[in-house]
């Protein structure tokens, strides 16, 4: 059978918190073009890269679609998640799940996230970016999330072909599952 980014394991419209307090427990999403769910192994690639345990960090979840990201990073002990999504379904299963898992760390915002990134002063710890499979969003995603970030901070990237950060960035971890390309960055220091 060939596997597309698309084809994930579990249900349909259906992704599982594979660590932390909430480990096991279901997200449910809509089904919508380019919403995609980094898979379990991707996820606990990432995790194991940052650390199990994310305990006071700030994180955001740029493009959030499932919540899969935000909600392990919640799951794990992030003091905070922001998760910015613009699809009106997919923001309102968020706050669904959100409320749900009983997770009071999660913030939903039902916007635009390069326009965010832009406007906005706040800095994270871990700043998540997936934005729908073959959008091409990463590289100015990336360029803005720069000055979002805290001292130390990390950026986790994923899309359909290699990254290529370039001369701000470097590139802690790199891999690559099908046609999903991902890596774990920092900036360079200045």
């Amino acid at each position: 059978m060939l596997r597309t980014p698309y084809a994930r394991s579990g249900a349909r419209g259906q992704v599982r918190i594979i660590g932390g307090s909430h480990r096991r427990r279901i997200l449910r999403f809509p089904q919508a073009e380019g919403l995609r769910p980094t898979p379990d192994r991707v996820r606990e690639t990432l995790f194991n890269w940052l650390g199990q345990d994310l305990t006071g960090l700030s994180c955001l979840d740029a493009f959030a679609g499932s919540g899969a990201l935000g909600f392990e990073a919640a799951s794990r002990g992030a003091r905070r998640v922001v998760m910015l999504e613009t699809g009106r379904a997919a923001c309102e299963a968020l706050r669904t799940n959100a409320a749900q898992l009983g997770i009071a760390a999660v913030e939903i915002d039902c916007v635009e996230a390069i326009g965010w990134l832009r406007q906005g002063t706040e800095k994270f710890d871990v700043i998540f970016l997936d934005p729908p499979f073959d959008a091409g969003l990463v590289p100015r995603a990336l360029e803005l999330a720069g000055a979002r970030l805290n001292p130390g901070g990390r950026v986790y990237a994923e899309q359909a072909a290699p990254l290529q950060p370039g001369p701000l960035w470097n590139i802690l971890r790199q891999g690559d599952a099908g046609r999903s390309y991902f890596a774990l960055l920092e900036r360079t220091p200045c």
